[in-house]
């Protein structure tokens, strides 16, 4: 759907403007191939948005799937997720409230961990910032 047009949108921006850089121009007047130009240059230089914008969107697919599952539309009675955990403790909070507040804890917890992971691998990846001192 919108989700994985959105992500070649990102992939195929970064490549157009790497394509028109100054680095790719003199390998390509150098006489260096398509495929050349593309392994040595497009790759490593776009690999960095491409994780960045996967780890940052990890939370959001997490969140899709435990949405899905505490609908009951998501991972069945076998298989534990979050979504079927929180699912499972609503029916019984007024007896046992630590069965909603661990799971979502747990989930909370882990949201912001791959978020602040994402923010740092950005950080980390991101040429202007490491100018700034």
């Amino acid at each position: 759907p919108w989700n994985f047009y959105k992500r070649h949108l990102v992939v195929r921006g970064q490549i157009m403007s790497l394509k028109n850089s100054e680095y790719v121009e003199a390998a390509r007047s150098m006489g260096a191939s398509t495929g050349r130009i593309i392994f040595r240059h497009m790759v490593p230089n776009s690999l960095s948005v491409i994780i960045v914008y996967s780890t940052l969107r990890v939370p959001a697919f997490i969140m899709q799937e435990s949405f899905l599952s505490f609908l009951g539309l998501g991972v069945q009675a076998p298989y534990a997720s979050w979504g079927s955990l929180v699912g499972d403790a609503v029916n019984g909070m007024t007896l046992y409230p630590w069965k909603l507040v661990f799971p979502a804890i747990a989930m909370t917890i882990f949201l912001f961990a791959m978020n602040f992971f994402g923010d740092g691998l950005r950080d980390a990846f991101d040429p202007q910032s490491k100018n700034q001192l």
